[in-house]
């Protein structure tokens, strides 16, 4: 308590009642340590329920006595038989107006949290964090209830509000224990889906009501209470799928994402749960298109739709907007009956300042750096963690290990990596601190990042953790030990950015453009490369991948062909946002749903069946992705076409040879020499102006034999016809 509001040193007065200013404090939602007054003391049992119209206490044996009321709602009587911290010994009948309520005080249970627990979430333990915050339904003493904890180290007093108690935050004040600067509560007979937040008042009587940082579950927007959440687990049905998913997803295994936003993928059924919907269309269509993984955009709770969940408040909460978290749990175990991976975006960069989050979550700025250059983003107008504290960067790996176990997720993609790793990120001079050593590296940030990539490996060997980082910052997927930040695979964006650049331009220009195509095996070993074609690329006026493309309409269709045929054979693993496999026209629209009636059309019904074939192709063959980050497994052919825009090059395993060939301008090449280094036959398995994808139709007949001349380097050649705007892949049979 306050000085102001401090009791007298003689006690409490006769008869167990408390003095004015306690009872005040009590009344006004201020005293900070209902404990020292409530519940059973020294043979005598108080009672804090405004409102209430009478309280008896029943004995063991279920013998009641009535406590007299001293007034403002507490109610005071002898109760020998009370024994602190020993919430089985007596019960609570209150009296409402409208029913009697029989129950545990929550003033007669103990300590909750031990000492040892308490010091290691000091020292920043992601096990306590995750096991020992939040509120949990469990059993003391017999009694079972809701056990709470949450960090507010500032905070004058802490209390749980809920269904349970009318919202009231005078009731259910909190017990502070200094050594984590952690507040703890045990609240008899809650049962899952109430709905409850913390009343926190700072140090200057200022009242916040903060949604937990630990729920598990969350009222659906724009409401902003959490929800108590279930205990029980799911019932998993992915036993052989998860002793597989090591290899499905190694550096040498066809990896091909299919990201997409579950909110605007299909039309939605209001009479059913979102997961539910997506169970039964979603796994099947992209099992059929081939793709190996999808990758929802962030699913965790976050209030404003319009930021499709890259503005989380909820970190361990599925978004109740799409249904319940048992519902995501059935939508995963589909995905992996299906054979299909599912990874989540997930977002430790920043959070948004809405009241009821976490931004000055208990008066001062707990979970974001205090000062504004470090702790705020320019870019999105968001909050920043401050991830040099020990407990924000265990309530952040917590959170990963979450998705990870409870939900069997296959892997985190981790959003806006360069934002974390430099203070100076999208920040003029001034308006940003250097680190200790007077550079611009976040070293809080990356320290971070190593410790979560080396506890994703200990804890979930299998997973995979993916970083969206768009600089040159080194050894982002290299080992932690060897000085690197630990991920298992990079977004390759300066591939993409090179890559659309080049394809936008018109193909009588691209001449003069054609190290955009080709620069990014300079650096393609650098790190372990995903290619992504991402949803960041169809939005904000950037158009769609098909509005990027020159020309008219069959133009436009047949460079994006050209186009993904050249990615499926470049060295990294794929991904694809959704309407890509459409062609959609117009840009992704979150409020929308994909434009399915495309495949009405045959040029759209086309671009479908290519990316199928693409990716049965990638997977079937182990030369276009067995040595994807050695190498060995490329080899160019052409590199220097730039007069036709021609380029070639040779995947490999070791045992098969593929040799692909992209011709990206609009005429015909006929009888074009390519050297191979395998004379021999070489089938034609995939060329993206085929008939059936809506080109030309023309090609090799289904294949060619190398003849006795020499080219590029190599002692035998094949002569080709190259369609236009196409990419051929020929697979050499001997």
């Amino acid at each position: 308590m306050s000085d102001a509001l401090a009791s007298p040193a003689t006690g409490a007065a006769p008869e167990g009642r408390i003095d004015a200013l306690e009872l005040t404090a009590l009344a006004c939602g201020l005293h900070d340590d209902p404990f020292a007054v409530l519940g059973p003391h020294d043979g005598w049992l108080r009672v804090y329920v405004p409102g209430a119209q009478a309280v008896d206490v029943l004995d063991p044996d279920g013998a009641r006595t009535s406590l007299h009321e001293q007034g403002q709602g507490l109610y005071v009587g002898r109760a020998p038989y009370a024994q602190p911290g020993d919430g089985a010994s007596y019960r609570l009948a209150i009296r409402w107006p409208a029913a009697e309520q029989v129950t545990a005080d929550p003033y007669a249970f103990g300590a909750l949290l031990d000492e040892a627990t308490l010091q290691r979430l000091a020292q920043g333990s992601w096990r306590e964090a995750g096991e020992a915050l939040g509120a949990h339904l469990t059993e003391v003493d017999g009694v079972a209830g809701l056990r709470c904890a949450v960090w507010a180290p500032n905070a004058r007093r802490v209390a749980v509000a809920g269904d349970f108690n009318g919202w009231d935050a005078r009731r259910h004040g909190m017990r502070l224990r200094h050594a984590a600067g952690v507040w703890e509560i045990f609240i008899p007979g809650l049962q899952p889906g109430d709905r409850y937040k913390f009343a926190i008042t700072d140090r200057a009587g200022r009242q916040f009501m903060k949604a937990d940082p630990m729920a598990r579950r969350c009222e659906e927007a724009p409401a902003t209470a959490s929800v108590v959440d279930d205990p029980a687990p799911y019932a998993w049905n992915d036993a052989a799928w998860m002793r597989e998913r090591g290899a499905r997803q190694s550096p040498a295994a066809p990896l091909s994402i299919y990201e997409l936003h579950a909110g605007s993928w299909a039309v939605r059924d209001p009479a059913r749960c979102l997961w539910d919907q997506l169970a039964d269309k979603l796994p099947p269509y992209v099992r059929a298109l081939g793709f190996t993984h999808i990758e929802l955009m962030p699913i965790m709770e976050h209030p404003f739709g319009g930021s499709w969940g890259y503005q989380p408040l909820g970190m361990f909460a599925p978004t109740a907007r799409h249904g319940p978290p048992e519902a995501f749990a059935r939508f995963i175990d589909r995905c992996h009956a299906a054979g299909i991976g599912v990874i989540l975006d997930w977002v430790p960069a920043h959070f948004p300042d809405d009241p009821h989050g976490l931004a000055a979550f208990d008066g001062t700025s707990l979970y974001e750096y205090e000062d504004p250059r470090e702790g705020y983003h320019p870019d999105w107008h968001t909050m920043v963690y401050n991830l040099g504290r020990n407990e924000v960067k265990a309530f952040m790996i917590a959170s990963a290990i979450h998705w990870l176990r409870r939900f069997h997720i296959d892997g985190l993609r981790v959003d806006a990596v360069a934002s974390m790793l430099y203070r100076d990120y999208s920040r003029q001079p001034g308006e940003w601190i250097p680190n200790r050593y007077g550079g611009r590296e976040n070293l809080e940030a990356v320290q971070f990042l190593q410790e979560l990539n080396g506890t994703v490996r200990a804890e979930c060997p299998d997973a995979i953790m993916v970083a969206e980082e768009s600089t040159a910052w080194p050894g982002v997927t290299a080992p932690v030990q060897e000085g690197g930040l630990g991920f298992h695979y990079k977004w390759n964006m300066g591939w993409m950015h090179d890559t659309l650049r080049y394809l936008a331009q018109d193909p009588i220009h691209r001449r003069y453009h054609h190290h955009d195509i080709t620069f990014g095996m300079v650096y393609a070993y650098s790190e372990r490369f995903i290619l992504p074609l991402s949803h960041d690329e169809v939005v904000h006026g950037k158009g769609s991948l098909l509005g990027k493309m020159p020309g008219d309409a069959p133009a436009r269709l047949a460079n994006l062909r050209a186009y993904l045929g050249f990615m499926w054979a470049h060295p990294g693993k794929k991904l694809l946002f959704m309407g890509g496999e459409l062609a959609q026209p117009a840009e992704w629209n979150h409020d929308a749903t994909l434009d399915w009636n495309l495949l009405d059309h045959p040029g759209h019904l086309g671009m479908q069946r290519l990316v199928a074939d693409l990716n049965r192709l990638y997977a079937r063959e182990p030369a276009l992705h067995a040595l994807d980050a050695d190498p060995a497994g490329f080899a160019w052919t052409i590199l220097d076409d730039s007069q036709n825009s021609v380029v070639a090059f040779v995947r490999t395993d070791g045992q098969r040879h593929m040799l692909a060939v992209s011709n990206f301008t609009p005429v015909a090449r006929h009888d074009y020499r390519i050297g191979v280094p395998l004379a021999g036959r070489w089938t034609e398995l995939l060329n993206t102006d085929a008939s059936h994808y809506g080109g030309s139709g023309q090609g090799n007949q289904g294949g060619a034999a190398t003849g006795d001349m020499a080219a590029h380097g190599q002692p035998q050649a094949l002569s080709l016809t190259l369609p236009p705007l196409s990419t051929l892949y020929l697979m050499h049979e001997g």
